[in-house]
């Protein structure tokens, strides 16, 4: 890897069919800023447009796949209306906002190729986002998937929990935040695998390859239904909805209070006190 690549928050290569999608800001966990989100989005559909590419895996560099969003910008009080341009202060601004990032990510639910999330380590919050628009998600068994941010902070800003798992594994997870391994996460529909971490690269490759295998047509044709018949059962216009409610849920004096303390005290504090109540985060089957 060059020097130019090392700084890229998202690296791209094509090899044996298959386009490997790197996440890359390791020192942040991967967190989520507007340039990786923009960088991905870009870089999902010149893949999607490469006719030598037959399928997509997204990964991430460091211990962890995706801690969240970058919440560095917390440490600021919302901005209003600067230069005649939306803030965040109002709900419509902040609805918009949420929904202009949500496009950013449908791409991975939009692009006729299908794409693999390869997750290990953490997978948290807006890592859920993402990993959960993909088409297929095979997990390392020790993975940790989860979304703490709803015990203060909002609701989620993309959702596709209710149609992997269902209502009461959804209302349970989210209601909470609690966390669930990667192993019992393949067992109750959020990921389709869960294999040991050191087998987890083979295990990917060797699905790619496979799909590699296929006529790029009939890959376009056989996702497309299958996200149609989601989309008939309202997953587009739920996504739409989560976007909105998102920004409802920035109004909860619980996110005033979480980004005040950020402010004043910092983020890991802000967290400390938002997780500590909670105690060990983890569901057990």
């Amino acid at each position: 890897m060059n020097m130019e690549d090392a700084a890229q928050p998202v690296l791209y290569e094509v090899r044996d069919g298959t386009a490997w999608i790197t996440l890359n800001r390791p020192e942040k966990r991967n967190a989520l800023s507007e340039p990786l989100q923009e960088r991905l989005h870009d870089l999902l559909w010149e893949a999607d447009e490469d006719n030598r590419v037959h399928a997509v895996v997204l990964k991430a560099a460091g211990p962890d796949f995706c801690s969240g969003y970058d919440l560095q910008k917390y440490d600021q009080p919302i901005p209003g209306h600067i230069d005649h341009k939306r803030g965040r202060a109002k709900f419509d601004d902040d609805t918009w906002h949420q929904e202009r990032a949500q496009r950013l990510r449908m791409a991975l639910f939009d692009m006729h190729k299908p794409v693999i999330a390869q997750v290990h380590g953490r997978c948290l919050a807006g890592g859920t986002d993402l990993a959960l628009l993909c088409d297929i998600v095979i997990c390392a068994d020790d993975a940790l998937f989860g979304f703490p941010p709803a015990r203060s902070q909002g609701s989620l800003p993309s959702h596709m929990w209710l149609y992997l798992v269902g209502p009461q594994w959804a209302k349970r997870l989210l209601l909470t935040g609690d966390s669930i391994r990667g192993d019992d996460a393949a067992h109750i529909g959020l990921a389709l695998k869960a294999v040991p971490a050191n087998q987890l690269d083979a295990e990917v490759a060797a699905l790619a390859k496979r799909l590699a295998q296929i006529d790029t047509d009939l890959l376009s044709a056989n996702k497309r239904i299958v996200n149609v018949g989601l989309e008939l059962m309202g997953a587009r216009t739920l996504q739409r909805m989560a976007a909105e409610m998102d920004a409802r849920g920035h109004l909860a004096a619980s996110r005033t209070q979480f980004n005040d303390t950020v402010r004043t005290q910092g983020l890991k504090e802000a967290v400390r006190q938002r997780d500590e109540p909670f105690g060990d985060p983890m569901v057990k089957l």
